[in-house]
């Protein structure tokens, strides 16, 4: 039998012959590409190399039983996403735990009818195309959000250096020592701004991947470096205030204590949530970082009394996006929050935000202790 890059392929991974050919000949009736496979062992080197659509796989083998190859197949990027549906001659609640906690999607009791096989694998291949146009739609969004915005902040620090250079160039030779200052520092200034968008942007995408990608995370996660919150969040956060001429509205209250991340990750986290509480808030209004552990976590609370935002605008909240633009015009394409926020998932914590328009903005983040 051919196949063609239309057809579906399911591998069946099946060691008694009778029920693995019959699957086979049902599934080939209805226009399937099937790979057969007479043991776990085959059926996991057959998956590796084939990458099939779909797996039908008996629970108990000789050899390399069906756990063992579906936990297998979840450590490779490229086969861990493959709808899985289970056979088995047991129904217990305890063996359908195992399978679904290792990752399957469905179970099937033997014996069973044509009908009810071809039911469960329309309907994993219907959750597959659902999961499918879900993630093209965030892709479609995504795309959209930076067509919009990325070019205007990319063309307004460019700008700046530009028109500040023209000006160098074309009337240097009148210009006194501190005009030419001034134009130095607008160049140096307009350049800060554009390094800062363009590591914001790749090292957004280069966390896209890390999360998309199981080993990465996994690699990320072992890492045993440790950071020093205390002293970190108040070298960032006092670099900041003075940027802003705000040191006077700046408070801290931390314990000494360390956390499992690199120094440099986290520095980013807290340089971006602190960068936005002055950002949004006005000179003379308080700007409180907090630390608090339990239960081996430690939360930072980073609060101010700026504009806040909504709760639509709180659940929409993600990369290239800003809100009211037309009414603040604040610097960059929305992506230091969420910058933030996924580093902090990467490493087994979490972040959440709450707000009250126009009263308050608190920012919580979990690490693990």
């Amino acid at each position: 039998m051919t196949t063609n890059m239309t057809m579906k392929r399911i591998l069946v991974i099946e060691d008694e012959a009778q029920v693995r050919n019959n699957i086979k000949r049902i599934l080939e009736l209805e226009d399937f590409f099937v790979i057969a496979a007479e043991n776990g062992r085959i059926g996991l080197a057959l998956a590796q190399d084939t990458v099939p659509d779909l797996i039908i796989c008996d629970v108990m083998m000789p050899e390399m039983d069906g756990y063992e190859v579906l936990e297998a197949l979840k450590q490779n990027p490229s086969t861990a996403t493959i709808p899985w549906i289970f056979l088995t001659a047991k129904a217990e609640k305890n063996d359908l735990r195992q399978g679904m906690e290792l990752g399957a999607d469905d179970y099937l009791t033997k014996p069973f009818l044509p009908g009810e096989l071809l039911k469960a694998i329309a309907t994993q291949f219907a959750k597959k195309a659902a999961l499918d146009r879900q993630i093209q739609t965030k892709l479609d969004q995504l795309r959209s959000s930076i067509t919009l915005s990325l070019p205007h902040e990319l063309h307004t620090p460019l700008n700046g250096i530009l028109g500040c250079a023209e000006v160098l160039i074309e009337d240097y030779g009148v210009m006194d020592d501190a005009e030419k200052l001034d134009m130095l520092d607008g160049i140096y200034t307009s350049a800060k701004r554009l390094h800062r968008l363009t590591k914001n942007f790749l090292l957004y995408a280069q966390l896209e991947l890390i999360a998309s990608n199981p080993e990465r995370m996994a690699a990320l996660r072992k890492n045993r470096d440790r950071a020093h919150p205390r002293t970190l969040v108040q070298e960032v956060a006092t670099e900041i205030a003075q940027q802003a001429e705000r040191t006077a509205d700046l408070t801290l209250d931390l314990p000494d204590l360390t956390v499992q991340m690199p120094d440099n990750y986290l520095r980013k986290i807290i340089d971006e949530v602190v960068d936005n509480a002055f950002k949004f808030s006005t000179p003379g209004t308080p700007v409180r970082i907090v630390g608090n552990l339990s239960d081996r976590t430690f939360s930072i609370f980073v609060m101010d009394q700026g504009r806040g935002l909504t709760p639509e605008q709180l659940a929409s909240i993600g990369g290239y996006m800003q809100f009211d633009r037309q009414l603040f015009e604040q610097q960059g394409v929305g992506l230091g929050l969420l910058i933030a926020k996924r580093l902090t998932e990467l490493h087994g914590g979490e972040l959440t935000l709450e707000s009250i328009l126009n009263k308050q903005t608190i920012v919580r983040i979990v690490l693990p202790s």
